[in-house]
């Protein structure tokens, strides 16, 4: 087990009061260690330790703060193992997936290593002798990045990532059901450089933490990872004090599969899409209109993939799906399985716990064929293991129901017809779209989406743009005339 304390300028410490909070394994439903329940003095400290930071930190050029994060990517790498088994241990996801997403999170320093170099300012003339207009890219200031569960690793390091290369201090809140990865990461940034004032990880109940840290006049940037309601009430509260942010909210995306694509390679593509981290993915796809035509074909070898997963913990050999995060997920996706069944839905595949786990979150891998459109199942974001496969006939009807509800973060198109994809590509009103490819994510792309999906990016040269404020300088040389 491991007992999480809050790290506050380079001090591992427990909170003032004591207080501690449950860390749970979904596999086991067993307790697997706890996190620091911060108080209010405690996150007064980690805000003071941030000005501080933030000081020190934007005053280092450049170049090292390029060295330093290049030299944060390699410690990852280097403890690449450990971090994974951390993930497994908390969440339950197989350890491959673990370990994939920790080499991603150290991509992220890599990525922002090379970018710490690269904020360019403008130079323009001006409009009479001897005058020069120019902007200047400024650190925004103390930043304070709130993140989700379902990738531990990865969603800190875009935010700290962008940030630090920035030039900003930063104030983690990472989820409480799966914290280790977190500060795993914080422990290679200070241990390769980063002053450590200019970085703390706090945990603790969620709610008071994040209004506390969010609230604070020192804060002038928030960035969350997180559901649509939360992001409502984030920025309620980042509105009271002006405060810019980046929102990384929900999603339910849509997929396309056009009649001359193959259903059987585009089925395989998207299950294995589907069920990575047992569906608990904001762009998992996760509504499948595919052309009558090469439905049944479709349905069928998803079904197929569906019924060859191994669903168990993650730390042991040969599993392939592990848990939902939580009791409560599970209730509610049966609750969506068990609605579409009412609508008229046929279950292909799982729709059941596996009768051989008698501990854990575990669900099996679940396809439903003939799916009704008022089903939930295609109005709410699942975020779980359940594919519903819907025919279609018109391709703008199914642009159309792909489109229709308020989520925009991703989507998927599978077709062999390069007028056809672009169309559709320019059709969908998402932030990303995967062309016959079912991985978005990577370090060099913006991530990011459109409606109730939230709005700015992470990754990609446009991520490290929501940390920066522009400065505008006008400029007379001395001796010019008037």
């Amino acid at each position: 087990m491991t007992d999480h304390m809050l790290l506050i300028a380079g001090h591992r410490r427990p909170s003032r009061d004591g207080a501690t909070l449950p860390v749970v394994s979904p596999a086991t439903e067993h307790r697997v260690g706890s996190i620091a329940a911060a108080t209010r003095a405690d996150l007064d400290d980690a805000l003071r330790a941030a000005e501080a930071g933030l000081a020190a930190w934007r005053a280092v050029p450049a170049w090292e703060r390029a060295r330093i994060l290049r030299r944060t990517a390699d410690i990852v790498r280097e403890r690449a193992h450990a971090i994974a088994e951390c993930i497994t241990l908390e969440t339950g996801k197989p350890l491959a997936e673990g370990l994939g997403e920790t080499l991603a999170a150290a991509d992220q320093f890599e990525w922002y290593a090379e970018e710490a170099k690269r904020i360019y300012g403008q130079v323009m003339p001006g409009r009479a002798a001897g005058q020069r207009l120019s902007v200047l890219y400024e650190p925004v200031g103390v930043c304070v990045a709130l993140t989700a569960w379902n990738f531990p690793a990865l969603l800190p390091a875009r935010k700290l990532a962008a940030a630090l290369a920035a030039g900003c201090s930063v104030i983690l809140k990472p989820a409480g059901e799966a914290p280790g990865a977190a500060f795993a990461l914080a422990d290679a940034c200070l241990a390769a450089g980063v002053p450590s004032e200019a970085l703390s990880v706090v945990t603790g109940d969620p709610g008071f933490v994040s209004e506390t840290l969010v609230t604070a006049p020192l804060v002038r940037k928030v960035s969350l990872t997180g559901s649509v309601r939360v992001g409502r009430i984030i920025l309620h509260l980042a509105a009271e004090g002006i405060k810019r942010v980046t929102m990384e909210l929900g999603g339910h995306a849509p997929v396309i599969v056009h009649e001359d694509a193959d259903p059987v390679s585009a089925a395989e593509a998207l299950a294995a899409a589907k069920f990575r981290n047992c569906g608990q993915v904001c762009i998992s796809p996760s509504r499948f209109f595919v052309h009558r035509s090469i439905e049944p074909a479709f349905a069928e070898a998803f079904a197929r993939v569906a019924r060859s997963a191994v669903v168990g913990d993650g730390a042991e050999a040969g599993v392939t799906m592990g848990p939902l995060i939580s009791r409560r997920s599970l209730d509610r996706t049966l609750e969506l399985i068990d609605d579409a069944v009412a609508r008229g839905a046929t279950i292909l595949a799982g729709g059941r716990r596996p009768p051989h786990l008698n501990a854990g979150h575990f669900l099996e891998p679940t396809v439903l064929r003939d799916v009704a459109p008022e089903s939930r199942i295609m109005i709410e974001e699942p975020f779980a293991p359940v594919a519903p496969i819907v025919a279609f006939d018109d391709p703008a009807d199914a642009v159309a129901r792909a489109n229709a509800l308020p989520f925009g973060l991703a989507g998927y198109v599978f077709t062999n017809d390069l007028q056809r994809a672009h169309e559709t590509v320019d059709a969908l009103e998402v932030g990303m779209v995967g062309v016959n490819e079912v991985l978005l994510a990577t370090a060099e792309g913006p991530f990011g989406g459109v409606k109730e999906s939230g709005y700015g990016r992470e990754g990609g040269a446009l991520g490290i743009q929501d940390y920066l404020s522009p400065k505008y300088v006008k400029q007379k040389f001395a001796g010019a005339s008037r």
